[in-house]
């Protein structure tokens, strides 16, 4: 393994980010680094409204619920753990953007993040919060950034969840 290398991956379960770990586990791979998926998670409401009303079973039960979410995005993209690569899962309080470009300190990182949705105006409303992120990291990471775009299944898929069928369009 290289000295200290780390491919740094954001993670929030979406079919976008599992895109994004598994390549950022293939870059791991290459680099013979270590794996550092990271899912950042923050008080349902936000921290302004956390530290207005604290509630520490409640802070407890969403950390839970966010150390869930990674374990079955781990599971989603690869069954479990990913083989043959060292991996280092992060479960961190805090918004996205800074918490990735934090962790994606060392000039030798490599920061992986998915560009979400390409697409339509809804695609566009629902990705504006990951393509933020995705530019705030490109923006100001330290590090290298490698930007992952959807996979052309993410197409298929919302063409099956459309109900059209996936034949036409072969045909076509």
């Amino acid at each position: 393994m290289s000295d200290g290398a780390r491919v740094i991956v954001g993670v929030s379960g979406s079919l976008h980010s599992l895109t994004a770990l598994h390549r950022a586990a293939e870059e791991a791979r290459a680099r013979q680094a270590v794996l550092v998926p990271v899912l950042a998670w923050t008080p349902v409401g936000g921290e302004r409204n956390y530290r207005a009303r604290p509630c520490p079973p409640l802070l407890r039960a969403w950390q839970e619920l966010a150390e869930a979410r990674m374990e079955g995005a781990l599971e989603q993209a690869f069954g479990g753990l990913p083989i043959g690569v060292p991996v280092r899962p992060l479960v961190v309080r805090g918004e996205a953007a800074a918490v990735l470009t934090e962790l994606a300190d060392r000039p030798g990182d490599l920061l992986v993040v998915s560009t979400g949705e390409q697409g339509g105006l809804r695609a566009r409303t629902r990705g504006l919060m990951r393509r933020s992120v995705t530019r705030h990291c490109l923006k100001r990471a330290r590090c290298g950034v490698l930007a992952v775009p959807p996979s052309t299944l993410h197409e298929d898929l919302r063409a099956l969840h459309r109900g059209i069928d996936l034949r036409e369009l072969v045909a076509a």
